[in-house]
């Protein structure tokens, strides 16, 4: 299927539903509220489901799109990148790992965009479930603030935010892998 030169797409929509959708989580997780513990929770879940759905319907409506491929995996470090500068900012995930974690994560989307018309690495199990992992260890990981901040809530967000890690540099050398053999 070769891309469309359409910008305007329902799958496009949603992506840059994502990108709005960012700095709104940003400001809602810095506030020192019960309520804004929630509204981080809800808004960077519904900014995790437009990334669920924006690739599937790209796909069943044929409106793949050169956008669409450029736009999707930035606005999915825009999200989780900034998630995971905030817990380091809060003091519960240190730095050194949230910057070598954006680094694979911005690396390899780079590497990505500059090879893609040579070579389309389409996301795999690993991808998947790095991005599971950091998606559901993120919203464990704020769910505290939303008023349950006592027991094992935390640490085991905490504790899948650190197998999102350990997953999210496995993949990394991954890909480095494939597309240096591509």
């Amino acid at each position: 299927m070769s891309p469309s030169r359409r910008v305007w797409t329902v799958s496009n929509g949603l992506t840059m539903t994502r990108v709005a959708l960012a700095p709104l989580f940003c400001w809602v997780a810095v506030q020192q509220t019960v309520w804004s513990g929630f509204a981080a929770i809800a808004v960077f879940l519904l900014a995790s489901l437009t990334d669920a759905y924006d690739g599937k319907l790209a796909r069943a409506r044929n409106e793949i799109t050169d956008f669409g491929k450029l736009a999707d995996p930035i606005a999915d470090k825009m999200l989780t990148g900034a998630a995971f500068v905030i817990l380091s900012i809060q003091g519960l995930f240190p730095w050194w790992a949230t910057i070598v974690l954006l680094a694979r994560e911005w690396g390899i989307t780079i590497w990505r965009l500059a090879i893609r018309n040579r070579y389309v690495h389409a996301a795999n199990r690993g991808g998947k479930l790095k991005t599971t992992l950091q998606i559901t260890g993120i919203a464990v990981a704020f769910w505290p603030r939303a008023g349950f901040a006592g027991g094992f809530i935390q640490p085991l967000g905490l504790a899948i935010v650190w197998a999102a890690f350990i997953v999210t540099i496995w993949t990394g050398v991954t890909y480095v892998k494939e597309l240096r053999s591509a």
